[in-house]
């Protein structure tokens, strides 16, 4: 499984699972929309720390180093 996340993307992603894990445990969303949230939140964190987006694949996005 080749890497196509670059450093930028994955921090955009842990902040994003980061702030919606503080939203709710401050408890400012709760019910479906934290489920849909976390869930989504629970990918970025899984795809940050793989540095791999299934995604990007059939997209052809590589938002990594290029290589030479």
């Amino acid at each position: 499984m080749p890497k196509n996340m670059g450093m930028i993307d994955r921090i955009i992603r842990l902040v994003f699972a980061a702030v919606v894990a503080g939203l709710v445990i401050g408890g400012l969303i709760s019910g479906v929309v934290a489920i849909v949230l976390g869930i989504f939140a629970g990918v970025f964190v899984i795809t940050s720390l793989l540095s791999f987006c299934p995604l990007y694949l059939p997209l052809k996005i590589n938002t990594g180093a290029k290589k030479s």
